[in-house]
């Protein structure tokens, strides 16, 4: 499958010849495909191409051809805003999935509320969808979400004294945040607060705070990108015995890499896209994730990512509204995605609401622990 890095599915033949393309319904997408956050992107964009071109095999949507008009926005905001307005005015799309980070998120969500296209985000800050704003929906889980989930096993677990390592990027100063405020009605206490830059590259000073705070029970990491794997390593280090927690934001396969043997024994709530084989025959997201996987599988020779399938759901939560509105009109199409209910996806079960515009509670998240450079799902 060929890819295109700034514009996709209009023909090659159609550029040339000045020939109409073939697509009728407009898709648009802004992602961090290149840059510093082009692991969440990358695959992002070989999800929703791959998806159009299986879609328009099997004859569109309602009988009509999919166009995917897909630019990368590095993750700039003000080039994911600048997109967004082309996308809107020029490319006239009728809905838009993107914002690979909250921060591309957040700059262009106000356009598509001003212009009414609905939009769903791939980016994980609870303040993308709270409070509700009427055409943003977003696939992954909140970070309130992740801390609440790794706060039930804690106690699960006997213990209540906790110390926060995270980074102070976008999404690790706001899971941060989330964590402090869930801590107590969670019944847990922060008794430790640490934090390390994105450049950083040894954290044991802070792993060495913490250790040292009185009572301290276990360490949860909110941050993403490599911070999180030098966290890890230091970590095991130090010699530290207390457990250690990471978040959704480095649930992949190339955490595990990047940490190297000092992430067995590490739990982080994830989806079942990392567990397809250990999956129970009745569980209704079994289908769509082995399905997933097998399609990029065959696509790429390589296998999806957790970022991926916040695309992958998306794209189907998008589709299934355009088929149940039976139109392209943009508002009919919000409406349709606010009516859906109990779709199955990747990443859990979603049923929207006018005051649900994430669909999704603490039941769609599972606790994984790594074990031998693999996933375990820990019984709850």
């Amino acid at each position: 499958m060929t890819r295109q890095a700034v514009a996709a599915g209009v023909s090659a033949l159609a550029l040339l010849t000045g020939a109409p393309a073939l697509a009728e319904i407009k898709i648009g997408a802004s992602l961090a495909v290149t840059g510093p956050a082009a692991f969440l992107g990358d695959p992002e964009a070989k999800t929703l191409e791959m998806l159009v071109e299986e879609l328009n095999a099997n004859g569109g949507i309602n009988g009509e051809e999919v166009e995917l008009v897909l630019y990368d926005d590095g993750a700039d905001p003000n080039k994911a805003r600048t997109f967004a307005t082309r996308l809107i005015e020029e490319d006239e799309v009728v809905a838009v999935i993107g914002g690979s980070s909250t921060g591309t998120t957040m700059a262009m969500a106000p356009l598509f509320a001003d212009y009414e296209i609905p939009f769903i985000s791939l980016a994980g800050a609870v303040v993308i969808i709270d409070p509700v704003q009427e055409f943003v929906f977003k696939t992954p889980h909140t970070d309130r979400m992740a801390c609440e989930k790794i706060f039930a096993d804690i106690t699960s677990r006997g213990m209540t004294k906790v110390g926060l390592i995270s980074g102070t990027g976008g999404f690790g100063a706001s899971m941060r945040e989330q964590c402090l405020d869930v801590a107590e009605s969670s019944g847990v206490e922060i008794v430790a607060d640490e934090s390390y830059g994105g450049s950083d590259s040894d954290m044991t000073p802070q792993l060495t705070n913490i250790a040292s705070t009185d009572g301290i029970e276990a360490i949860v990491n909110p941050g993403f990108g490599q911070g999180p794997a030098v966290v890890t390593r230091n970590y095991a280090q130090l010699g530290l015995d207390m457990p250690l927690y990471q978040s959704h934001g480095v649930a992949s396969d190339e955490f595990i890499k990047l940490a190297g043997d000092a992430a067995n024994g590490i739990r982080l709530p994830a989806t079942p896209l990392l567990i397809p084989d250990q999956l129970a025959e009745d569980d209704v997201q079994r289908q769509p994730v082995q399905d997933y996987i097998a399609a990029y599988e065959e696509a790429y020779g390589e296998k999806p990512s957790t970022f991926g399938g916040y695309a992958y759901d998306a794209f189907h939560l998008l589709v299934d509204a355009i088929e149940r509105a039976g139109s392209t009109d943009p508002v009919e199409i919000r409406d349709a995605l606010e009516a859906t209910e109990e779709l199955a996806g990747v990443t859990g079960v979603y049923t929207f609401s006018p005051e649900d515009h994430m669909g999704l509670d603490l039941s769609a998240f599972r606790i994984l622990e790594i074990e031998d450079g693999g996933w375990k799902p820990v019984e709850e």
